[in-house]
């Protein structure tokens, strides 16, 4: 596959993570940025300043004239509601001023400082907010701690009232995200993350690669994440007024011809940037899932010297772009393919063959897609 398959313009952004925060006030211990063996986020200042805020506020909208098509900003960690709600309020408003509506600005949060006053900067500025959750409190508190060891749920949960108690604020629940524990129960998981009132749910697999096995895969040939998400699959298939699941969903519309909304199945190319703390241009920052600076251009780039135009033609730019399709011999003969995708780069990795691997969870995502499709053969009969 190459790049002139894709159809896509290589100049236009999708997503741009902005790292606002470089440091976060729970301690996960699943957290790709803190406990993957990458130590970047040291080097970085605690908070985004002020005069990058602006360079990034003035590029992005130059980007934005340049492409012509709406991109979303996703505010970053970190936690980046660590930058208080004066820092927040005129940070978003230096975006929506260069950002205007169609671009989306969206928060990724633990939901731990989700205040009324933080809360009342996002309304103001149209900022959609997920949160992240995984579960009921047992499976939550396993790994989502903070500094003193202490489980966060019943503080996400109340960040998560707040919002949905505000007539102004429940617009912008845009949705919640779970990292998946391969040993919980998932119709648990499900309940607990419908009753948050969400409209959507996003369900993250635990990051690892061929060098080192994700949390709860025995092998790489072993289906435990496969098979959770297959469950779940089955719980959300028979819920009569089910939430979106974006992973589900995303993965059953290509099965029937679609197209994929995010990245992480299918063959759709997503240009995606992130901006750190101090204004360096990175790769999207799940590569350091890899190995260390995994994420980082060889040449260094920064918002405050490098017009994006000139960046986003680059060399530089190309090949990171490209290695989403950069698939492996196992992958491109595969008749899952179209849906599965290669998986994220990142899970790609290994020691001895770099990204030229089909992903560590090909086993699950096969036995994914093969329920899937047994699924749809199902309905298919029953509607003959």
């Amino acid at each position: 596959m190459t790049l002139a398959d894709s159809g896509n313009d290589l100049r236009k952004l999708d997503t741009v993570l902005l790292k606002v925060a470089s440091r976060c006030n729970l301690d996960c211990g699943y957290c790709y940025v803190y406990h993957m063996g990458d130590e970047a986020w040291r080097d970085q200042p605690k908070l985004m300043s002020q005069r990058v805020v602006y360079k990034v506020a003035e590029a992005l909208g130059a980007q934005y004239r340049h492409q012509q098509t709406p991109f979303s900003v996703v505010l970053h960690g970190g936690e980046p509601l660590m930058l208080g709600a004066a820092r927040l309020d005129a940070l978003c408003k230096a975006l929506r001023s260069a950002l205007p509506h169609p671009c989306g600005l969206h928060v990724q949060t633990n939901g731990l400082l989700l205040t009324d006053e933080i809360i009342d900067v996002l309304v103001a500025y149209d900022v959609g907010i997920s949160v992240s959750i995984d579960g009921p409190a047992d499976v939550h508190d396993r790994f989502r701690v903070d500094h003193r060891d202490r489980g966060s749920h019943a503080r996400v949960a109340q960040g998560i009232a707040r919002v949905t108690a505000r007539t102004d604020a429940r617009p912008l629940f845009a949705g919640v995200l779970a990292v998946i524990d391969p040993t919980s129960d998932p119709a648990d998981v499900y309940a607990e993350l419908k009753a948050t009132g969400s409209p959507s749910i996003d369900v993250l697999v635990r990051d690892g690669n061929w060098h080192r096995l994700p949390f709860g895969k025995a092998s790489p040939g072993s289906t435990e994440y496969g098979d959770w998400l297959s469950r779940m699959l089955g719980v959300y298939l028979t819920d009569p007024t089910p939430p979106r699941v974006r992973l589900l969903d995303d993965m059953m519309r290509l099965l029937l011809g679609g197209s994929a909304q995010k990245e992480g199945v299918g063959t759709t190319d997503y240009g995606i940037l992130v901006i750190e703390p101090d204004g360096r241009i990175d790769k999207n920052d799940t590569l350091k899932v890899a190995h260390a600076a995994a994420d980082q251009f060889d040449r260094p780039w920064s918002i405050l010297r490098d017009a994006l135009e000139t960046f986003l033609d680059s060399p530089a730019y190309n090949r990171y772009y490209s290695q989403q399709n950069d698939l492996s011999p196992t992958c491109l003969s595969c008749p899952d393919l179209t849906v599965c995708g290669g998986g994220m780069v990142a899970h790609r990795w290994s020691e001895t063959s770099g990204f030229d691997n089909p992903t560590i969870f090909c086993a699950d995502q096969r036995r994914l897609i093969a329920n899937m499709r047994g699924v749809l053969a199902q309905i298919s009969a029953k509607a003959a």
